[in-house]
């Protein structure tokens, strides 16, 4: 292989977090290419999102904040979030010329010579003074594991495979998991399924009334608490609950969003629980999350015995020149965008030769 091309920073994904860290790095005077490379492994703009299912409209989506810079403005509320974010991004990284490799496929990061990190793809490695990892989660899907499960005959999915509520018509779908996308499912597929069931660990939890600044910072600082412990991250959204919209409302009504306890057995035909109770299905939709995509990152052995990585902001305590975007509290497109900023500021100090202390 070729030696490593040295740069200041990598940047690793070209999402929300990503793309708004490479405009302030653009801002405070590094050029891309010359002084950072953004990596991304998707086949084009719009990180996530253009991964979507096409029944999810821009309409649809709760807090998309735009990214730093570059309003989005005359979106069209019917139009795929798909394709409006994916033609969003793409005009963004043009106007502020990132300069975005793609698709390229970060294997691993691992400690170099001369305190530089070397960022290993297919394509060549490069050797850093410092890292902003913004890889997110979509690549990381989450199945539970419960008894039977491989004994199952119909289909089972996961919501990063959702294809959208058409190719579920005359189906009996049992769906998992009390999040944003579970309830999104179970609406748009009563119209099509033979019949639906909501099944959740935990009861959901519906928010009543307005969002506002001081309930996310709320929500946000119980995030943070855990990342600052080390331990895994909760989702934003499992500490604010679910917004009590018009369509969640007709939903409670209509019994669509009737919610029962997780079953406790897969059956061949459907799930069983304890005590007898049983629902026969054709579909198991596992709408259980998503976990973040670290693995590239496991040779600098930043995770704490609690599993997760001990942050302070968004700097690996374990290793100042890392540092995390779009995990834990900067999960939000909103906290992606301030988390970006505040990286850059960091490593600006970092480079400068300024102690960065843990």
């Amino acid at each position: 292989m070729n030696a490593a091309r040295e740069v200041e920073v990598v940047v690793i994904g070209a999402g929300q977090a990503g793309l708004s860290a490479a405009y302030h790095l653009r801002r405070a005077g590094f050029e891309p290419d010359r002084d950072f490379v953004v990596l991304d492994h998707s086949p084009g703009p719009g990180g996530a999102w253009q991964f979507r299912w096409p029944s999810l409209t821009f309409g649809k989506v709760h807090g998309m904040h735009a990214l730093p810079g570059m309003e989005l403005t005359d979106a069209d509320p019917a139009r795929p979030s798909s394709e409006v974010v994916r033609e969003y991004f793409d005009r963004y990284e043009r106007a502020f010329g990132l300069r975005v490799r793609r698709p390229v496929d970060v294997r691993a990061v691992r400690e170099g010579t001369a305190g530089r990190l070397l960022v290993e793809t297919p394509e060549g490695t490069w050797a850093a003074r410092a890292l902003i990892n913004a890889t997110g989660t979509w690549d990381r899907p989450f199945w539970p594991r419960y008894p039977g499960q491989e004994t199952f005959r119909g289909r089972q999915l996961h919501t990063a495979q959702y294809p959208g509520p058409e190719e579920f018509a005359g189906r009996r779908v049992v769906v998992v998991g009390g999040g944003a996308s579970g309830t999104q499912h179970l609406l748009e597929l009563a119209p099509y399924a033979a019949a639906t069931t909501w099944v959740t660990r935990r009861p959901p939890v519906f928010r009543e009334g307005p969002f506002d600044e001081d309930a996310g910072r709320a929500a946000v600082a119980l995030v943070e608490e855990r990342v600052r412990r080390g331990l895994p991250p909760r989702s934003v959204v499992s500490v604010t609950g679910l917004p009590l919209n018009d369509a969640i409302r007709r939903g409670l009504a209509d019994g669509v969003l009737d919610r029962r306890p997780m079953f406790d057995r897969v059956v061949p035909d459907g799930v069983e629980w304890r005590d007898g109770r049983k629902v026969a299905a054709d579909v198991i939709l596992w709408a259980t999350g998503f976990r973040a995509a670290l693995d590239h990152l496991a040779p600098l052995g930043l995770r704490e015995p609690g599993g997760g990585i001990r942050l302070e902001g968004t700097r690996a305590v374990a290793d100042p020149r890392v540092h995390l975007l779009g995990y834990g509290p900067s999960a939000s497109t909103i906290g992606a965008n301030r988390a970006g900023r505040s990286a850059v500021r960091d490593i600006r100090r970092l480079l400068a030769g300024e102690t960065v202390a843990a």
